[in-house]
């Protein structure tokens, strides 16, 4: 976290889940950032990154136990893709990294290094 404040920037996870679902894994893992609620996805439907979890996952979700609906404040079996993205003050995405596949992540480095990219295009 401390690279993105070095570079004047600061890190904000955006979540369909309930504040208490957030407040939980914030406190389990110990993370230092900002988690905001987009209840029903609205954010995430701006950006259109929406996806509903097709029926037939959904069964095989609760099946592990995982139950979305539970944990989204609207109560639905919809998800944001994963992205990351880098937005200036005036709202324009100046970097995005979108991919569906949940479990294929950029490293934060990545972003970190898109974001110093960014800012020396600036100067």
């Amino acid at each position: 976290m401390d690279d993105f404040k070095e570079a004047g920037a600061s890190f904000v996870t955006i979540t369909p889940q309930k504040e208490s679902s957030s407040r939980a894994m914030i406190d389990e893992k110990g993370l230092k950032f900002e988690m905001l609620t987009d209840a029903g996805n609205q954010v995430g439907r701006q950006y259109g990154l929406v996806y509903e979890v097709p029926e037939d996952l959904q069964k095989v979700y609760s099946q592990f136990g995982l139950h979305v609906n539970e944990h989204n404040a609207d109560g639905s079996w919809e998800l944001p893709m994963p992205a990351r993205l880098i937005v200036d003050t005036g709202g324009i995405i100046r970097y995005a990294e979108i991919n569906p596949d949940y479990t294929t992540r950029p490293e934060p480095e990545e972003t970190v290094e898109a974001l110093k990219a960014l800012m020396a295009q600036k100067d």
